[in-house]
């Protein structure tokens, strides 16, 4: 599929994958919904085989057009989107939060709503700052629960990590797609301090990368690691050779990594990394997004993380 957006709304500047409809501060909470392309419902049929025979699995489906949306199990209850996007609305409304993008990605398959909390940035160095994001994210293909949590973008180049759908916090709000769906996903507003705490621990590993430098030589070993090329050299495939040119040379020349306290350090390096999964890495920029939050992209980028600070420790 060429195209993973399906639609979606941003705030403030265009974000880095450079897609959606801009909305404001005169945009009201439900306006946002409606101009994501979000008021729609699912609903559940049953299925047959070829011989008629009712399966006791069923078709989650879009009622608006009647998209089949994915294949579910008997007890599979659809999160609606209203109902979803309702655990933000008071935190919206009372200025907690702040709509920065929303969405829905593989035509309907899933949704998302990101907002960023109105707190302090988080300075990992001097002029490199993390904001603080909380996504909300859902799946009507039967393949994804409801996710809940914080996810860290870095101010000096917006790139995004999929800590959201990992963290031990968000992990107490992941939801199955049952019958009691709704009221389990209201769990959102009494996790929002112990999120916040695991956010905090994870801008201390970030601090912990940026006071340990790497050499050339552990740079390399750094980036093959995380790129499943740990072996000799002629074992390694033309195009990974040319991703880890890239890498490294975005470690001298990415975004923010040449601020002092930056460059040369395994904070750089991580973020080498990053900046590749968030702007090259991929079809194109649509479909980085699903990758990033939900696949490949997304589980790379917490090996990265998690493979910098074993070198740097």
């Amino acid at each position: 599929m060429s195209h993973e957006v399906e639609k979606m709304v941003f705030a403030g500047e265009v974000p880095w994958h450079g897609l959606g409809t801009e909305i404001d501060e005169a945009t009201t909470f439900w306006d946002a919904f409606e101009m994501a392309g979000l008021n729609w419902e699912v609903d559940t049929k049953p299925l047959f085989t070829s011989q008629g025979e009712k399966v006791t699995h069923r078709a989650s489906y879009r009622t608006s057009d009647n998209r089949i949306l994915g294949i579910v199990g008997p007890r599979w209850t659809p999160l609606q989107n209203r109902d979803a996007f309702n655990i933000f609305e008071p935190l919206v409304e009372s200025g907690e939060l702040q709509i920065h993008t929303a969405g829905s990605l593989r035509n309907g398959e899933r949704i998302w709503a990101l907002c960023q909390l109105n707190k302090q940035n988080t300075e990992i160095v001097k002029g490199d700052e993390i904001a603080k994001f909380a996504l909300l994210s859902n799946g009507h293909d039967g393949k994804l629960a409801v996710h809940f949590g914080f996810t860290p973008i870095r101010v000096v180049c917006a790139n995004t990590e999929a800590m959201a759908r990992d963290c031990e916090a968000s992990s107490l709000i992941r939801v199955r797609h049952n019958r009691f769906v709704k009221e389990n996903v209201e769990a959102v507003r009494d996790v929002m301090n112990l999120a916040n705490q695991e956010f905090e621990t994870t801008a201390e590993s970030y601090r912990f990368l940026a006071s340990r430098s790497i050499s050339s030589t552990d740079l390399e070993k750094y980036v093959k690691i995380v790129f499943d090329a740990n072996k000799p050299e002629d074992e390694i495939s033309t195009r990974t050779k040319n991703i880890i040119l890239k890498v490294t040379e975005l470690f001298e020349n990415g975004k923010g990594n040449d601020l002092v306290g930056v460059r040369g350090t395994y904070w750089a390096a991580y973020n080498s990394v990053t900046e590749y999964l968030n702007y090259t890495k991929g079809r194109n920029s649509n479909n980085r997004i699903d990758s990033l939050w939900f696949g490949q992209n997304g589980t790379m980028s917490r090996k990265a993380l998690d493979q910098a600070m074993a070198l740097a420790s």
